[in-house]
């Protein structure tokens, strides 16, 4: 414990911890996610834009730091830092890892160190089952289908189980057909499951299913079709590069957040760029939970979500409190060492 008592202990919350508090409290992150959209909209957050470190000699990988600030009654500020290394997948081990710090409001002081790969594919998860729980149409749809098959695709089918979604169908397709196949071997293993079919190409995919997942790695469009969306599915466009301004411009179009979304070349960026204006932007998630907007159902339906870091930190003040209320939080003694001015003996 900190010898001052205006300086916080501080925590270190591994990945174990993280995984053992969030299992079995999906319905509790859903939840948590559509109140921390809510104050966002409010304007009780604070968000600034991503920070991206990418390398000259390795192009293809990234280093992204996300701070933001959740107001309320739980108020915190914090930092992500999640890295993608797209070559990781082929040396058997996960595209990102992700740290995340938590700081006090009062004193700005770090309170808690938490593993953070698990938070970000929770809350990426949490946010797609409340896009689709809000955007669909009357019925939930029945017959998903995930384009892009790695960590996030496997946890966004888990909270849509967790949450008591069932389906007739699961359609798979990657480019991998390695990665596909294990994949479906996943769905498969899952009590209950529907049929799963692994699909030769992105156009049958989507063709066949009526809640479409992009969880890709991809860094520009590679579905420029607006006619294999002529079925009016709803799309979580979670990896947010998959679909050309053209299928963009033919859709119904919500974001997390305009001003975030509408950067770094996404999907919707590039539609930006081409049209010159913002009119195909339909709204937010949250104008839609707040009633402010309305879900069109005479076109397709996409959901891009940025990704926002006040998620992250208020996810990780949960998992922080569950552990302190139960007991089980690491803390490293003397962590803050120079708490006097001037050194005094005894401070």
């Amino acid at each position: 414990m900190s010898r001052n008592p205006l300086v916080p202990s501080f925590a270190v919350i591994t990945g174990e911890q993280v995984d053992q508090v969030l299992t079995g409290d999906e319905r509790q992150v859903v939840a948590l996610t559509e109140d921390v959209y809510r104050l966002h909209g409010r304007g009780s957050t604070v968000n600034p834009p991503s920070y991206f470190l990418r390398f000259p000699d390795r192009p293809s990988s990234r280093i992204i730091a996300l701070p933001a600030s959740v107001g309320g009654e739980e108020a915190t500020d914090g930092l992500k830092w999640i890295s993608s290394f797209p070559e990781n997948v082929a040396a058997g081990i996960p595209r990102a890892s992700a740290v995340l710090i938590l700081n006090d409001p009062g004193t700005g002081y770090p309170f808690a160190c938490l593993e953070s790969s698990i938070i970000s594919a929770s809350r990426t998860a949490a946010s797609a089952v409340l896009a689709a729980e809000r955007l669909s149409a009357d019925e939930r749809p029945r017959r998903i289908g995930f384009i892009g098959t790695g960590l996030i695709a496997r946890y966004i089918h888990r909270y849509f189980e967790a949450t008591g979604w069932t389906f007739d169908e699961l359609g798979v397709h990657d480019l991998s057909d390695e990665h596909a196949q294990s994949f479906a071997g996943y769905l498969q293993s899952r009590p209950d499951t529907a049929p799963v079919v692994v699909h030769d190409s992105a156009e049958e995919l989507i063709r066949s299913s009526d809640l479409v997942v992009f969880a890709t790695v991809a860094g520009a469009p590679h579905i420029h079709e607006p006619s294999w969306f002529s079925h009016c599915p709803l799309v979580l466009n979670v990896s947010l590069r998959d679909v050309s301004p053209e299928v963009v411009l033919a859709s119904a179009n919500f974001v997390d957040d305009v001003e975030h979304c509408l950067k770094a070349d996404t999907s919707v960026h590039l539609t930006e760029q081409r049209t010159g204006n913002r009119d195909f932007i339909d709204g937010t998630l949250c104008d839609v939970l707040e009633g402010r907007a309305d879900v069109p159902r005479d076109r397709p339906v996409i959901f891009s979500p940025f990704g926002l870091g006040v998620l992250d930190i208020a996810l990780g003040r949960h998992v922080h409190d569950r552990l302190r209320e139960a007991g089980r939080l690491g803390v490293v003694d003397g962590f803050f060492h120079e708490l006097d001015r001037y050194g005094r003996t005894g401070a």
